[in-house]
């Protein structure tokens, strides 16, 4: 039987860069991990693609997968749901897969109380002036919601001391490397390799 993969999360508040960053990883290639696409409802922005970004679904649909327990997590952010659909992802670690989770900071601590052993990196902007232009920048809503999106973020940010690793995306490469060189070393923390070793010392 395969040794169960390792699961990757990397989140931070709306705004920060996530999907560019996790972009730019999966761009690079050589990776050894797989990408669990998130789901949500709200609306495709511009050049996203449906089943490559995200899954794109109705409320109604979400909230079935929800009542059926077909969610990994899911958090509801500024009138929209945007979760994890659990099977792929237990499919893909039961293979001895890595899964790269790009998830919002509430569904982050969600599994965290489910897979403790995951791998937890917080990606923080440089400052929240730095954050706010980001979100205006993109075009997408008004200063009402964005205001909004602010507020969240300064309450996110404080979360930070609930993960393992925080990275600072001042410039996307940067940030990339860190990330990949977490992943790395991580590989290799004695509580990951040793189970292995039980196994052959004849200890289990």
């Amino acid at each position: 039987m395969a040794k169960r993969g390792m699961l990757i999360v990397l989140s931070g508040p709306s705004g920060v860069g996530k999907g560019t960053v996790r972009k730019a990883i999966f761009d690079q290639g050589g990776n050894d991990f797989q990408y669990s696409i998130s789901m949500t409802t709200r609306k495709p922005r511009e050049g996203e693609v449906n089943g490559v970004d995200y899954y794109f679904v109705s409320k109604e649909e979400f909230e079935h997968n929800i009542e059926t327990g077909q969610m990994l997590e899911y958090a509801k952010y500024v009138d929209n749901y945007y979760g994890t659909p659990l099977k792929y992802v237990n499919e893909t670690l039961d293979q001895g897969k890595d899964v790269f989770l790009e998830i919002e900071v509430n569904g982050a601590l969600q599994v965290r109380k489910k897979s403790p052993d995951g791998v937890f990196v917080f990606l923080t902007p440089p400052d929240l002036m730095e954050l706010k232009q980001r979100i205006i920048n993109r075009g997408t809503e008004d200063m009402e919601t964005i205001n909004k999106r602010m507020k969240k973020a300064v309450e996110e940010i404080r979360m930070m001391q609930d993960y393992d690793f925080a990275v600072v995306n001042d410039k996307v490469e940067n940030a990339v490397e860190s990330i990949k060189t977490i992943i790395r070393s991580e590989r290799f923390r004695v509580a990951r390799v040793f189970p292995e070793y039980e196994e052959m010392l004849g200890d289990k």
